[in-house]
């Protein structure tokens, strides 16, 4: 069981440039950032007039929204250091439950013959958040770049290679910011961003 601790990081006020820098891209490309904007771009993709953003966004509901009130209220209750979990051994007991919120999701969306595309994206987000949480019980892995990662390889999916130099740049900024705040090790941000991208093809498999 790994015994690394990643430090609390620096106020804002007293951080460098470059860490201020990175507190913002961890801020703006955080898990449920990214996973409101992924389902709301491939739900409005998914139908011929856009129309699906609509699914995209009930999707969004309890895969991003229900996931980041449990860590605000668990944060509130003094539960959880802060809204990133730094602390590994805190993440289990608000992944199983974003894991219950992600399954109710789905199942809502299969009831209501929600877009094949939106679907299939809720599975694999369901897949990865499984995953993850086996990993996170010995293991600190990059949550944070697990998200980046398969977001980056759905965009090219649902979007088509010439996206992926663009979506690229996600893991690498995340990964980088994570790097600077000391939140992971090199070894636990690739770890991430290989299962992020991994678990992304579950998509590809399901649409």
């Amino acid at each position: 069981m790994s015994a690394f601790v990643p430090p609390e990081p620096p106020a804002f006020a007293a951080a460098s440039p470059r860490e201020r820098l990175a507190r913002l891209v961890t801020e703006v490309l955080a898990p449920a950032n990214l996973v409101i904007a992924l389902l709301l771009l491939v739900g409005a993709h998914s139908t011929a007039n856009w129309s699906g953003a609509g699914w995209g966004l009930l999707a969004a509901l309890f895969c991003g929204v229900v996931p980041i009130g449990l860590i605000a209220l668990g944060v509130r209750r003094g539960a959880l250091t802060d809204k990133h979990i730094r602390i590994r051994r805190q993440r289990v007991v608000p992944m199983a439950a974003s894991l219950l919120s992600v399954v109710a999701g789905l199942t809502l969306l299969r009831v209501l013959h929600a877009p094949a595309d939106v679907g299939a994206l809720v599975v694999a987000m369901l897949v990865g958040l499984l995953s993850a949480l086996a990993v996170t019980v010995w293991w600190q892995i990059s949550l944070h770049n697990a998200v980046a990662g398969g977001t980056a390889m759905i965009l090219g999916l649902a979007f088509g290679p010439a996206v992926l130099p663009a979506a690229a740049t996600l893991p690498v900024a995340v990964g980088w910011s994570r790097l600077v705040l000391k939140a992971h090790t090199p070894a636990q941000v690739l770890a991430g961003t290989a299962l992020g991208g991994v678990c992304a093809l579950v998509f590809m498999l399901l649409r």
